[in-house]
């Protein structure tokens, strides 16, 4: 019996590996899926070793042992399969799982051909008819071993010093089936090879556990950011706006009423806003700057804001068009005679262009970080534009002559 006191680390093992798997926050349902998919089927390889030892050692059966063998040779690549669809859960993975439906077919062949392996009337088992069909299933699992290789350093290729993990255990699993088939392998309940995909599982699951809470506390952050850099932009248009219908009240009364609906669609539409994290269409983004255009322009009579639209259909993050917009009205046209700010998009072979531009008063782009809070609106849709879509952000500004601000939206499907 001492031969079997291997399986009880191995059993810890996997018991283990289920717990912390059920009590996983950070993995989605599909991702547990596949994580409790693999750890039973390593179960069942080890309950698999251990059921081909007693036939082997115990048990004349040489049928039965040929198919608990097959069960063997095919459950191996199907978790390596199951490692490349946890990797990158998005993908079909339609390689790993046609390499795993050819290994299953040739090796079932065997419960009704001698091709690929055989057990004898003695009940040892031979190499197949055909030299080299035995080796199949270590042939599959190293290709699969190597995608597995591919599909984690395209998943995580940005967070190379933990890559190593990955080949690490691929090398483990394969110098672990040459040892079983070496000429220092000795019988034992479970394999080398076993012993090291159970090894390698939690050592795998436990490294791609730290990249899922990585990957959950920088789209915690980044939600986070997003909804401080919305809610700073608010209040610079509150007050003037105010003022703006305070003074209607007495001049033009029916223009204050006006102007309160408008204010309170603006108001609406911030709020809306703050929850939003994706991207809107830029019909929805016009339409927020155009109320806010209509309401300064009521109380800036000499302002005066354009519009030349080309390209319509595509998306970018809120508040981008209207609080640069905005910086153009108050820092820019506002002490003009005839202010004009310009808001212009068109589309490009891979991009999608937004041009605002204003013959305002202009400012030193060099100087632009050290003015604190007079040009957040900048900043501020610079770094959505930049974390959300991918865009970019220039700026062009001359003294006494204007601003341009160029934004640049990668085309998406």
């Amino acid at each position: 019996m001492t031969e079997y006191i291997i399986l009880m680390p191995l059993g810890i093992m996997i018991f283990g590996l289920l717990t912390v798997v059920f009590r996983d926050s950070y993995l989605t349902k599909n991702q547990k899926r596949i994580m409790l998919g693999i750890i039973g089927l390593i179960f069942l390889l080890v309950l698999q070793n251990v059921f081909d030892f007693v036939l082997q050692t115990s048990v004349y059966m040489p049928y039965v042992r040929t198919l608990v063998s097959v069960f063997g040779y095919c459950i191996r690549p199907a978790i390596i399969a199951l490692f490349c669809k946890l990797v990158r859960p998005g993908g079909k993975n339609t390689f790993a799982w046609a390499l795993v439906i050819i290994n299953a077919c040739v090796y079932i062949t065997a419960l009704f051909s001698n091709a690929v392996f055989q057990i004898d009337d003695t009940n040892h088992y031979h190499g197949g008819t055909i030299n080299g069909l035995s080796n199949t299933a270590f042939v599959i699992s190293v290709v699969l071993l190597c995608y597995l290789i591919y599909c984690t350093v395209i998943q995580y290729r940005q967070r190379k010093t933990w890559l190593w993990v990955a080949f690490a255990n691929a090398a483990i699993i394969i110098i672990s089936a040459l040892l079983d088939i070496s000429p220092l392998y000795r019988d034992y309940p479970v394999s080398y090879n076993t012993i090291a995909i159970v090894c390698c599982s939690l050592f795998y699951y436990i490294w791609l556990h730290l990249e899922f809470v990585k990957e959950h506390e920088r789209d915690l952050m980044a939600e986070q950011r997003i909804r401080i850099m919305v809610s700073q932009i608010q209040p610079h248009f509150l007050y003037n706006t105010l003022s703006t219908i305070q003074a209607l009240c007495r001049i033009d009364p029916q223009k204050a009423f006006e102007t309160t609906g408008k204010f309170g669609t603006y108001l609406r539409n911030n709020i809306d806003y703050l929850d939003q994290t994706d991207l809107i269409e830029l019909e929805k983004e016009l339409e927020h700057t155009k109320i806010y255009a209509e309401i300064e322009m009521l109380r800036f009579p000499k302002i005066e804001v354009e519009y030349d639209i080309e390209a319509k259909d595509f998306y970018l993050p809120a508040l981008t068009i209207q609080p640069l917009v905005e910086n153009a009205i108050r820092h820019g046209v506002r002490s003009r005679e005839h202010g004009i700010v310009k808001v212009s998009t068109k589309e490009k072979d891979d991009y999608y262009e937004i041009i605002i531009s204003d013959n305002g008063v202009g400012f030193d782009i060099e100087n632009l970080k050290k003015k604190d809070g007079t040009h957040i609106g900048i900043s501020n849709v610079n770094e959505r534009i930049s974390d959300m879509c991918t865009g970019t952000f220039t700026i062009e500004s001359e003294i006494d002559k204007g601003t341009i601000v160029t934004i640049k939206i990668p085309r998406r499907e």
